[in-house]
């Protein structure tokens, strides 16, 4: 008899043992380069979790391959696209601006030279965006698929148009939009004390940088709705019915999932549908491999420096990577500590015997070694977040974008200290390594930052997955969206309850005077006419 007793526990119980997926369906509209690096992350955790995931890619794509065993490829047809070969010259030319003086002459050039690509990449968009309409086929797919969500990064405006179209709830994995900071399109941002991009300033402005402050704030309106819009726009006329505002598509979003936090932005005011997984990519570190762990440990008691300054600076012209990879090598020659480089391009002439180069580094493992005591970076968000992570103090050297902003956010905490690029040579660079390594309070408050960032009751990654199912699971967010959006500019300014204020306290203040006035001539002509 004891089979017969235990078959019903063992129906209850075998369903606890194994728990019970429900996946969705998700549509990735992603954008290339690093953005793709940190959408990968989502995506293998969102396959990992049982769901479908389909990515949109052009046949002119770089990182995303067509074939993956963690997700299906819809490819369109493209001439152009956002590969290789239009980066590369661009960023040689940013690094390029980077290594001469920064003036303001040159920072206006630096936005010309920024405005002009980014209007190039939105046509890209905009042309793969009408391909694919025009494609009924591929249109009937898309529909017939039933997509239970759209996950998209908002650096294009694709993302929020397709949702629109397949009328399904809308995620963005976000630190950019279109035009610029995330926040600003969906939350207050006083320019007062919110830094925009680019300046390289703090929320601790003077009058001379908060003027400076709006001057770029208007640089990105005019390339908000002179640059951008307008291509989007004619997308959505033309086959969005009814016709809606671009930019109300985007700011209609259910979720943002911004990739800082609090830890490392500086504070400014949010909204509820903003949730922050600062650092998400990072984890702790995995051991090294055996060549080396066999390299580290040879450094003793007075540890390891890693460098890396991206994929891209092999890009620069060859007299200006000499000069700077000279400069480099000359001070870590310097110093008694060892020194692992990714370094792509010739051997500097000035290579010391205590620095290897590699083609490639692991650089997370290498981060959460306890050898490590300085990490020499570029100021991407990806390799900031993860020396943030660990508790490695930065020796910051800005090439391009938002790197110098990135840096600022740490050195404003103690935890880091920038080189700008058109300053940098031997003494000054060793002298930059020496302080961060021998001032103890550059690792003690990095290692503060950490400690913060770490103390959340849920890991970040964990936190995007939540929400990206919250969203399927109740099919949108709308109840923590703002309805602010769908204002027109002067009514959520108030100005048009100003305006009528100022207008009835006028009216009032001229209605007294003319009524004191006719007052006053009665009484006088009473007064006369008695007096008479």
């Amino acid at each position: 008899r004891a089979p017969f007793i235990l078959c019903p526990l063992f129906v209850v119980l075998v369903p606890t043992l194994y728990p019970v997926c429900h996946g969705g369906k998700v549509l990735v509209v992603r954008l290339e380069g690093s953005h793709w690096v940190n959408m990968d992350i989502l995506v293998k955790a969102l396959h990992g979790k049982g769901h479908l995931i389909s990515v949109l890619r052009t046949t002119k794509s770089w990182y995303i391959k067509e074939e993956s065993s963690y997700y299906h490829s819809i490819t369109v047809p493209a001439t152009k696209g956002l590969n290789k070969e239009f980066l590369e010259p661009l960023i040689s030319k940013f690094i390029e601006y980077a290594m001469s003086e920064s003036t303001f002459i040159n920072s206006i050039k630096l936005q010309m030279e920024l405005f002009a690509a980014k209007s190039s990449a939105h046509e890209m968009q905009c042309e793969m965006l009408s391909s694919m309409f025009g494609d009924k086929n591929m249109m009937k797919k898309l529909n017939e698929s039933q997509f239970d969500l759209v996950l998209a990064d908002p650096g294009w405006g694709s993302g929020a148009i397709l949702a629109y179209y397949l009328q399904i709830p809308l995620v963005f994995n976000v630190r950019w939009t279109t035009t610029g900071e995330g926040h600003f399109d969906i939350a207050p941002s006083p320019v007062s004390y919110t830094p925009i991009t680019g300046t390289g300033f703090t929320d601790k402005m003077t009058f001379k940088q908060r003027l400076k402050n709006i001057l770029h704030y208007f640089l990105t309106l005019y390339q908000k709705y002179v640059l951008v819009k307008p291509k989007y726009q004619a997308i959505c006329d033309k086959y969005l019915q009814p016709k809606v505002d671009f930019f109300e598509l985007q700011q209609a979003a259910d979720i943002w999932l911004m990739r800082v936090d609090f830890v490392f932005e500086f504070p400014r005011p949010t909204m509820p549908n903003v949730v922050y997984m600062g650092g998400f990519q990072c984890r702790p570190s995995n051991p090294l491999p055996q060549d080396l762990e066999v390299f580290v440990q040879s450094a003793g008691d007075h540890g390891v420096i890693i460098m890396s300054l991206g994929t891209f600076v092999g890009q620069l012209p060859k007299d200006v990577v000499a000069d700077l990879t000279d400069e480099i090598a000359a001070a870590f020659a310097e110093l008694p500590q060892k020194v692992i480089w990714r370094h792509i391009g010739d051997k500097p002439a000035t290579l010391g015997s205590n620095t290897l180069l590699v083609n490639w580094l692991p650089q997370n493992d290498l981060l959460g070694h306890p050898k490590v005591k300085a990490f020499v970076a570029h100021g991407g968000t990806n390799g900031v977040q993860e020396a943030l992570y660990h508790g490695v103090p930065v020796v910051g050297i800005p090439l391009f974008n938002d790197q110098h902003d990135n840096l600022i956010r740490l050195q404003e905490r103690g935890a880091a200290k920038i080189v700008p690029p058109h300053t940098l040579d031997k003494t000054v660079f060793l002298q930059a390594l020496q302080e961060v390594l021998h001032d103890p309070s550059y690792r003690m408050n990095m290692q503060r930052l950490s400690r913060l960032h770490k103390d959340q009751p849920m890991k970040p990654l964990d936190q995007a997955i939540f929400w990206i199912e919250f969203v399927m699971r109740h099919k949108g967010a709308s109840h923590l969206r703002t309805e602010s959006y769908k204002m027109p500019w002067y009514t959520y300014h108030s100005l048009d309850v100003i305006f009528s204020s100022l207008c009835i306290i006028l009216f009032t203040i001229i209605t007294f005077i003319f009524v004191t006035i006719k007052l006053c001539s009665r009484l006088c002509a009473k007064m006369k006419i008695k007096s008479e």
